[in-house]
């Protein structure tokens, strides 16, 4: 297999599939300090958003189930991921990013990650 990863069952297989295509989308997708790059880290439980300037290696702002705003509602995971998208894109703007490359993480685009993203671009963050 591919990357080093040796032939796993399970949920095993499925996280090293996710890894696989994460590293295969980080060789196209790099944020600069123009248009930094929101990763998307996804469990099964939590969601994580982060605005990264890959050159400097430096986050810029980042959202999660975890804040404090967030952790106390009672919702349904995408009513949360929503939550976390208009969140980091409110913390990404006061850090003066107007725009972002959107890096899905391996994750595919659907449910709680499309639900993200579709929250931060309605909060004026541009794809």
């Amino acid at each position: 297999m591919a990357y080093g990863q040796k032939i796993l069952k399970g949920d095993a297989y499925k996280r090293a599939a996710i890894k696989r295509r994460h590293i295969r989308i980080r060789k196209r997708i790099n944020g600069t300090a123009e248009r930094p790059r929101l990763v998307v880290t996804r469990s099964n439980r939590h969601i994580v958003a982060q605005v990264i300037d890959d050159i400097q290696g430096h986050t810029l702002a980042s959202a999660s189930t975890l804040d404090t705003s967030i952790r106390g509602a009672e919702a349904d995971k995408s009513t949360q991921a929503k939550q976390v998208g208009a969140l980091v894109a409110e913390r990404a703007k006061a850090a003066g990013v107007e725009a972002v490359v959107f890096d899905r993480g391996g994750n595919q685009y659907a449910g709680r990650i499309a639900a993200l993203a579709d929250a931060a671009r309605e909060a004026g963050l541009k794809f």
